[in-house]
């Protein structure tokens, strides 16, 4: 006994599609474009030709028998695919309010704490890393630059370190950090 052959899942030829007829009554014509059946069953479709096709589009209306209320519904599921959502704010009680203290807020979204600074990763600006080096604050003048570098010189210099080579590489870095300062604050 020998087995059918199997259809194949390939592009189909022109010889092997079906010649359907129009499905509108009394049209000889053949029936090449689709247009579904009913908004249940959106995959099952009438075939019709293309002056019917049109025809069916513009008289089609997937609401028909819905009221403004039923439609304004079925658009609001319809946004979020048809699944249940949840109200989420302040506003909320219950079993999906949001409680603070299971989650990891580093920020201070879901709490009045102020949270971690955002930008306490960003690269330093040549100014900021100068200050760093001198460690000085904010408001800074040239007088209080000035006593903060003589102050590390005396501490730094390699003369006074016995010509320690970490010292002269940290003096290196204060003088370049006090170079940048001077031409930052005579601007």
């Amino acid at each position: 006994m020998s087995r059918p052959a199997m259809k194949s899942w390939g592009p189909r030829t022109g010889a092997e599609e079906v010649a359907r007829a129009c499905d509108q009554p009394g049209c000889p014509n053949h029936g090449e474009y689709r247009a579904p059946r009913s908004r249940d069953a959106l995959n099952v479709y009438y075939w019709f030709c293309l002056e019917h096709v049109r025809a069916y589009n513009a008289a089609w209306d997937y609401y028909a028998g819905m009221t403004p209320d039923e439609i304004e519904e079925f658009i609001r599921r319809d946004v979020t695919w048809q699944r249940q959502t949840w109200p989420l704010g302040a506003r909320v009680s219950g079993r999906y309010r949001i409680d603070p203290a299971r989650i990891r807020d580093p920020f201070g979204f879901f709490t009045d704490e102020p949270g971690e600074r955002a930008n306490s990763n960003q690269p330093d600006s040549p100014q900021d890393a100068a200050m760093r080096v001198m460690s000085l604050e904010r408001p800074l003048t040239m007088l209080a630059l000035k006593a903060r570098y003589k102050e590390l010189v005396k501490l730094h210099h390699p003369d006074a370190n016995g010509g320690d080579k970490t010292a002269e590489e940290r003096f290196k870095e204060i003088s370049q950090a006090y170079k940048t300062l001077v031409a930052i604050l005579t601007a």
